[in-house]
């Protein structure tokens, strides 16, 4: 039996929820089935990341990124309040802790505040004023920085969703997609549909899917599991904002950070290491069709040349907790090593070109009656809302 609907879409993330979820708000008539293969929302990079409500401070001026999060940041704060989700604007402290962050960390700031970003310079008293079991030079403050509970946040909107008549799909396995002069034909594990429109937001499997349409990405996605880990014997007031440290134009991502979970107590992290698995949370977790297609990409190899250094950095430390202490250490020395005790890990999609460039910004594939979520990197939680009205302002102009 071929199932019809009006708007089919692939993937039950926070992206791909609150693409429902928008789509439906536009039109109440408008039939629309959400396919997940998990048995409920948010079982990936949605249900698995540090929580932080991003307030946009790093992302290059006029990039997808700054334009969605300057814009996620109040729409998320307003979501959380209007259905009872816990949030807290907590803010947070980049801390430079020499003297060459210092200058990175100006530059910085100077970038904050091109994309509309609050931001403010604070001294070395200041710092110890405002976190005293933190040390650091200087810091740059983002008040509007702060935590969520994103899992809890999805499965609302999913919620919503089918109180108003939307169709989701748990434990259902898209197979092939076509399309045709008027519909989009769909297989997925369990039957088949006919969809005027499409939507994937596949997340670590987004290159698959659109291979699966028939289009070619442009990438492939490299996982990297982020290793955090809880603190132990550290009082309640340990900090009171995020603590970040300034970021090394040398290494592609953020680096190892303090965060004060929504349901009390605070991680340490993520570094990033190859995950051997795409959905492999855990060290132990193996796939060896997703490691030998990881390892026959040249384009890993080409990012891996260009990385090299902090490649065996980020190895390093996860092969050795002390190592990954001494990032810590930078900026708040009274953690110690028994206070490391272990938490979930997260997997990031990372989207890589051919020739080996980390692909850093939002990157959307469109044909005739598809409109692909290809790489949706953080602050994609924060940016949820405004990426699903982007999305639902596209698909308008899908015949």
């Amino acid at each position: 039996m071929t199932n019809t609907c009006d708007i089919l879409i692939v993937g039950g993330g926070i992206i791909g929820v609150a693409t429902a979820f928008e789509l439906q708000s536009r039109d109440r008539n408008a039939d629309i089935v959400l396919l997940e293969k998990e048995p409920g929302p948010a079982r990936h990079q949605s249900g698995h990341n540090s929580g932080v409500i991003h307030a946009g401070v790093y992302y290059a001026p006029g990039s997808l990124k700054a334009r969605f999060c300057r814009q996620g940041v109040p729409a998320t704060e307003a979501f959380c309040e209007e259905h009872g989700i816990t949030h807290q604007r907590l803010g947070k402290l980049i801390v430079a802790t020499s003297e060459a962050e210092v200058q990175r960390m100006v530059t910085l700031g100077e970038r904050a505040r091109q994309n509309g970003i609050r931001i403010e310079e604070v001294d070395q008293a200041g710092l110890r004023k405002m976190e005293p079991h933190i040390n650091g030079l200087a810091a740059l403050y983002s008040p509007t920085t702060g935590i969520t509970d994103y899992k809890r946040m999805t499965e609302v909107m999913a919620e919503l969703f089918v109180a108003r008549g939307g169709n989701i799909r748990y434990g259902e396995r898209l197979l092939s997609g076509q399309e045709k002069p008027d519909h989009v034909s769909v297989t997925t594990d369990k039957t088949r549909y006919e969809a005027q429109r499409v939507v994937s937001c596949a997340g670590l499997h987004s290159d698959r899917v659109i291979r699966c349409f028939g289009q070619e990405p442009g990438y492939k996605v490299v996982p990297f599991r982020g290793e955090f880990f809880r603190l132990l014997n550290q009082p309640d007031d340990l900090v009171s904002h995020l603590i970040y440290p300034v970021p090394d134009p040398e290494r592609p991502f953020l680096g190892v950070h303090l965060t004060r979970k929504i349901a009390g107590g605070f991680t340490v992290g993520p570094n990033a290491v190859l995950a051997f698995k795409r959905e492999g949370y855990r060290l132990s977790a193996f796939s060896p069709a997703d490691l030998a297609e990881t390892l026959g990409y040249s384009g890993f190899w080409r990012m891996l040349a260009k990385n090299a250094r902090s490649a065996v950095s980020e190895l390093s430390a996860s092969a050795s907790k002390r190592l990954y202490l001494q990032r810590i250490h930078k900026y708040c020395s009274r953690i110690q090593l028994g206070d490391l005790a272990p938490y979930p890990a997260g997997v990031r999609a990372q989207a890589v070109s051919p020739d080996g460039r980390i692909i850093d910004d939002f990157l959307f594939v469109k044909t005739e009656r598809c409109l692909h979520v290809g790489n949706a990197p953080s602050p994609a939680a924060t940016s949820c809302l405004p990426i699903a009205q982007h999305i639902a302002d596209q698909l308008a102009s899908i015949a």
